[in-house]
């Protein structure tokens, strides 16, 4: 009988490990892809500050920018996207500029630019025009992430 217990015990005892070690082996998404559409400043920070964090894990990212988070990559962007935040004073495009100069690709919506009467002059460095069908290409990838924001 004190053989039967202790076993149980054991196996017990084992199971509650299963999922640190399950969380240290977990698998990670090689390629991400981040759709940022948010009118909301706090919203587009907060997308900037995951997806920076994944570029830091190593992840390589494509970023796409549509609707009003597509104001995040003009150069002469809103107030919105270039006033700092708290708690570490921080702008969407502040940090969109940091995640270009890591080797991400970010580009806005291939409608984004014609729906404004701008021309691709009109975005920051590095940031360029999705084209549709590669951008589905991106979206469609096996094993990338897809974030939505």
């Amino acid at each position: 009988m004190l053989k039967t217990l202790t076993a149980a015990a054991a196996a017990a005892l084992a199971l509650t490990a299963l999922p640190a070690a399950a969380d240290d082996h977990m698998a990670r998404a090689e390629r991400l892809v981040t759709v940022v559409t948010a009118e909301n400043p706090q919203t587009q920070l907060m997308s900037m500050v995951l997806t920076m964090q994944a570029v830091a894990k190593g992840t390589r990212v494509h970023m796409l920018l549509c609707g009003p988070a597509g104001d995040i990559a003009l150069d002469d962007a809103p107030e919105s996207a270039t006033a700092g935040q708290p708690p570490r004073d921080m702008s969407p495009q502040g940090l969109l500029t940091q995640i270009v100069a890591k080797g991400a690709t970010v580009e806005v919506c291939a409608i984004y630019l014609p729906g404004k009467g701008l021309q691709p002059e009109a975005l920051i460095d590095g940031v360029g025009v999705a084209q549709p069908p590669a951008m589905a290409d991106a979206l469609l990838e096996s094993g990338a992430a897809v974030w939505s924001f």
